[in-house]
């Protein structure tokens, strides 16, 4: 829990650290692990997941462009267009990065960075990690990948050409709705270089006994991922043929759009579903305030279900054109599939799709 660290003679240190905000032994030995799991040389943990985003952000010059997934999390929208983009001179374009030919038509002279997320949040669409990539170097583009959803559990993009996966740990890789936590991991030292210089100068360090948390979070990721993937699987298919469903989103499923790319670069499918209920936003209220196992609530991961509507919580700071655009309405429901027992979750979800049938 040091803040300080003693030295053997001025500059010259003892244990190799000196100021917390720089280095800690704790946090050297959580990134260690998230870098070893993402087949990385060089890991970084920071105090948040948007603490991480405007550091990576950060290695952008005022007038360089950033290219970005359309569908991309709330608060990396809200950073880019509220923050970086009016204060600080950035450029910045979105795009549908399942379509490859409108990402070489979206590339500029300047274009430095592709942020990519995939799965995507909330639609679940899954971008090709490796022809994105392949894409980005022919333009010296770095590439970026926010794979909070998959966890180094289930995808690898660094393995897959990406420059640097990045994670929220406050999701899954902690798994217990205690810490909030982000992570950085690469393969190049120079690269790395840059980023901790940004980090350790802004202040984004993690608290040290968070760090322990996520590290302890980290010893049942596999068995809770298992359970995610299996529980959403199941949910998935029930909500896929029921009546008061009108779509549901899930890699797993045959009928997602992207589900080869699935299948290729992912080795299980996630615990994270969205799908879109018959009615209006009352419909929505209704079945998610009918949830028994279920908690209604933001954030996503954890050992328990939640369950939430993005347009008006996750996010509803994204312009309402833009979430139009998506799909992302009134009638769209996000659920994060915990390790409960499966029939208790499929029961709520039915007891709960009922209850909204009732509406008028």
């Amino acid at each position: 829990m040091s803040t300080t660290f003693a030295q053997d003679q001025p500059g010259q240190l003892k244990s190799g650290y000196d100021y917390s905000r720089c280095g800690n032994p704790t946090h050297t030995a959580l990134s260690e692990c998230i870098r070893t799991l993402d087949y990385g040389t060089h890991g970084m943990v920071f105090s948040s997941g948007c603490g991480a985003t405007t550091t990576i952000m950060s290695l952008l010059k005022p007038g360089e462009h950033l290219l970005y997934c359309d569908d991309v999390y709330g608060g990396t929208n809200r950073m880019i267009n509220k923050v970086l983009k009016p204060q600080y001179n950035f450029l910045a374009d979105f795009v549908d990065l399942t379509d490859l030919a409108a990402v070489k038509k979206a590339i500029k002279p300047n274009t430095r960075m592709l942020w990519v997320e995939t799965p995507t949040n909330p639609t679940l669409k899954v971008c090709d990690i490796e022809e994105l990539s392949k894409i980005a170097k022919k333009h010296n583009m770095l590439v970026v990948v926010d794979c909070t959803f998959t966890t180094p559990y289930i995808q690898s993009p660094l393995l897959l050409g990406a420059d640097i996966a990045y994670h929220s740990c406050t999701k899954y890789i902690n798994g217990h709705s205690d810490v909030i936590c982000g992570a950085v991991s690469v393969k190049d030292a120079e690269l790395f270089g840059r980023i901790h210089f940004i980090a350790k100068t802004i202040g984004v360090n993690l608290g040290v006994f968070d760090g322990y948390m996520v590290l302890r979070g980290l010893k049942t990721l596999k068995v809770r991922m298992d359970a995610a993937c299996h529980n959403a699987g199941v949910v998935a298919r029930l909500l896929e043929g029921h009546p008061m469903v009108t779509k549901v989103a899930y890699p797993g499923l045959e009928s997602h759009p992207q589900h080869a790319i699935a299948k290729k670069q992912m080795r299980g499918f996630g615990g994270m579903i969205t799908f879109y209920i018959k009615g209006n936003l009352k419909t929505t209220s209704k079945f998610l305030s009918s949830l028994k196992v279920f908690i209604l609530a933001e954030s996503l991961g954890g050992v328990e279900s939640l369950a939430e509507a993005p347009a008006v919580m996750t996010h509803g700071s994204v312009p309402l054109e833009h979430r139009k655009m998506l799909g992302i309405d009134d009638t769209l429901i996000r659920l994060s599939c915990g390790i409960e027992d499966c029939d208790d979750l499929l029961e709520d979800v039915e007891q709960a799709l009922a209850e909204s049938k009732k509406v008028k």
